[in-house]
């Protein structure tokens, strides 16, 4: 099974660009929309500047947080494929989803075994299943044995704490995504370096098969 990738948290011009030109560059490019606690958040102001730059062959995800109308309207002509919404019922993102017309990643917070199970209640709205910690904005884990016994309906995406060191064939075995950020930075910034390994190390895993 080939397993994708998502760098999730560009802020930057220069970091972007290093991406989507990578020779193997990730499926997914996240960006964070509407959450200021968060230190990767993008104004939509500097958000309409970055998405000027082609996105190739990747695909670019909004991330949302319960999103308001207001915001919604602001970024709905911009070139993003997927919504990755978290804390949203499943009538709202149905809504979001119907009015917007983009794919979605429901993004479902886990700390034990019946955080799990709460993705059942977005299988009608949900495209991707994304398994994520508690944490948010701040790279904590979670056990990703939780979800390893699971048969999904759909694609699953890991998140939490994922760091360039660590063995990605034990994700490949739980998840068809894994969504990196807080790994890929060296303090408190993306790192072209990180990037780079992370990337390559990706490609080298899939190659094997």
């Amino acid at each position: 099974m080939i397993l994708k990738s998502k760098i999730c948290g560009v802020s930057d011009l220069k970091i972007l660009k290093f991406i989507v030109n990578h020779n193997h560059p990730p499926q997914f490019i996240g960006f964070i929309v509407n959450y200021p606690k968060s230190k990767r958040y993008v104004n939509t102001k500097k958000l309409k500047e970055l998405l000027k730059i082609d996105k190739k062959k990747s695909l670019y995800v909004a991330v949302l947080v319960d999103p308001e109308k207001e915001i919604l309207e602001d970024i709905k002509n911009l070139p993003f494929d997927y919504y990755q919404i978290y804390n949203c019922n499943a009538d709202k993102i149905k809504f979001i989803k119907k009015t917007y017309k983009k794919k979605i990643i429901v993004a479902l917070a886990v700390e034990n075994s019946q955080d799990v199970k709460s993705y059942e209640l977005y299988k009608d709205v949900s495209d991707i299943y994304l398994f994520d910690s508690k944490g948010y904005e701040k790279s904590l884990s979670f056990d990703h044995s939780l979800i390893k016994d699971i048969q999904f309906d759909k694609d699953v995406m890991l998140a939490g704490n994922i760091q360039i060191n660590d063995d990605l064939e034990k994700y490949r075995k739980i998840a068809d995504i894994i969504d990196i950020s807080g790994g890929l930075e060296t303090s408190g910034f993306k790192d072209i370096s990180k990037i780079e390994i992370f990337l390559n190390k990706v490609k080298d895993l899939n190659n094997e098969d």
